[in-house]
């Protein structure tokens, strides 16, 4: 279940796919064959290992508590993300026949599934706590000087030239072109 304790359905699952190639490879993975060890915890993680071509399993985690959406890894050699793999394992849970029992989240996926929670949360922290920069006060402060005073001469450059352009009149405007900017300026 997701946090708002509702699975996903098939369609919203594929939707993730990044192409039609992964959507049906994903599909062709979405039945408990491949699986083992397969499992999902009420806090949003899935995970899984899938047999493939190699001696070992493909190990698959999702977590899908993620505010900002799922996230996957496999340990497969594929360069999309969602992988086929990932896709499979959603797919399989989203089917509600219990192929994807609640269950102890193993090491491996407890690792990578704390790690990301903890960066996720660090990045927070930082952004609450001000700009992730060099955290130099005076340094920000010079910095935001600088920017006022740039904004504060753009805008009064802005002023001077509307004005000269209505001075001048709009229906000049279009005949100077450029030029007019480069007179007004001057």
């Amino acid at each position: 279940m997701t946090q708002q304790g509702v699975r996903w359905t098939a369609d919203q699952v594929l939707a993730l796919a990044p192409d039609a190639a992964s959507r049906k490879a994903g599909s062709k993975l979405g039945a408990a064959g491949p699986w083992s060890e397969a499992g999902s915890t009420d806090e949003g993680t899935v995970w899984g290992l899938c047999r493939g071509s190699g001696s070992r399993p493909y190990r698959t985690v999702i977590d899908i508590a993620d505010s900002t959406g799922p996230a996957y890894k496999c340990s497969c050699p594929s360069r999309k993300f969602p992988c086929k793999h990932a896709l499979g394992l959603l797919l399989l849970w989203a089917g509600e026949d219990g192929t994807v029992p609640r269950g102890q989240v193993p090491d491996w996926a407890e690792e990578w599934t704390e790690a990301r929670r903890k960066r996720a949360d660090d990045k927070r922290a930082a952004s609450a706590a001000g700009s992730p920069g060099s955290g130099d006060p005076e340094a920000a402060r010079r910095r935001a000087e600088r920017r006022a005073e740039h904004i504060t001469a753009g805008a009064a450059e802005l002023e001077q030239r509307l004005s000269d352009l209505l001075r001048g009149g709009l229906a000049t405007a279009e005949q100077a072109g450029y030029g007019l900017w480069e007179e007004t300026a001057a």
